[in-house]
């Protein structure tokens, strides 16, 4: 049987029934939600064969994660992160682009990541496989339905995955506080996989030396790092600017 994952809150179960392959195993909903959002998800679950529970608010805070905000509702799903390197390897498209995160532990960090990624049109996004946050309640509720949108890929080596997409066509760009060169100093407009490391510990070496370059986000002020999930924010947008551009008139 699949493992499960209990996540809660209703962009999460309405991503979860909308625009996930694999649709949950049963939904939770409290008695007290009356509105059109709990309407949607009785109608979608309903629709794809998926049983609906009302009960209680008290039953769901017994079942919801410690600390998950559930809204009045709560899902079971298959368990999210893909053991699928094979999603990565094919020949690397001019404009694609992928986010690697080193190290990074902290679930409602991973979510926010995953949900930056989906915004920014981020093919999939790459964790070690022992190294990395669980894609559970906390980083499904920080994703706000993007986990459901971007493939999350557990990989057994991160620095062996990067060697091998490079041999594809990839440019690897890690983010590194001493770097020479700043983010708008690089170009991010072909095949790019953008590596982050965790805030306290930066990248693992081996990911390091994986990279093609090493860049920074320039800092003004007397703050030494920023949390990982906005400096993957701050990195994606660019990205995503030179991407989209207009071009220059000859």
């Amino acid at each position: 049987m699949s493992k499960t994952t209990v996540i809660g809150g209703f962009h999460a179960v309405l991503a979860a029934l909308e625009d996930s392959h694999d649709k949950p195993f049963e939904i939770l909903l409290a008695d007290t939600r009356q509105d059109e959002r709990s309407v949607r998800v009785k109608a979608l679950a309903q629709q794809h064969g998926v049983r609906v529970r009302v009960l209680p608010r008290s039953d769901l805070d017994l079942k919801a994660p410690d600390g998950l905000r559930h809204q009045g509702v709560l899902a079971y799903v298959p368990e999210k992160t893909l053991d699928g390197e094979d999603l990565l390897y094919a020949p690397a498209e001019p404009h694609r682009l992928l986010l690697a995160l080193d190290n990074v532990q902290d679930p409602h960090n991973l979510g926010a990541c995953l949900r930056t990624a989906e915004a920014v049109g981020v093919s999939a996004v790459i964790v070690p496989r022992d190294r990395s946050a669980a894609l559970g309640a906390a980083a499904h509720k920080a994703a706000a339905g993007a986990a459901e949108r971007v493939p999350l890929v557990a990989v057994t080596n991160l620095a062996r995955t990067l060697a091998r997409l490079k041999e594809l066509g990839y440019w690897i760009t890690g983010l590194a506080g001493e770097a020479g060169e700043t983010l708008y100093d690089v170009d991010l407009t072909g095949a790019t996989v953008l590596v982050m490391g965790a805030e306290a510990e930066g990248m693992r070496r081996l990911t390091r030396e994986s990279c093609d370059r090493l860049v920074r986000i320039p800092m003004e002020g007397k703050t030494e790092s920023l949390n990982v999930s906005v400096a993957a924010a701050v990195c994606l947008y660019e990205a995503y600017r030179q991407r989209h551009r207009p071009a220059r008139k000859k």
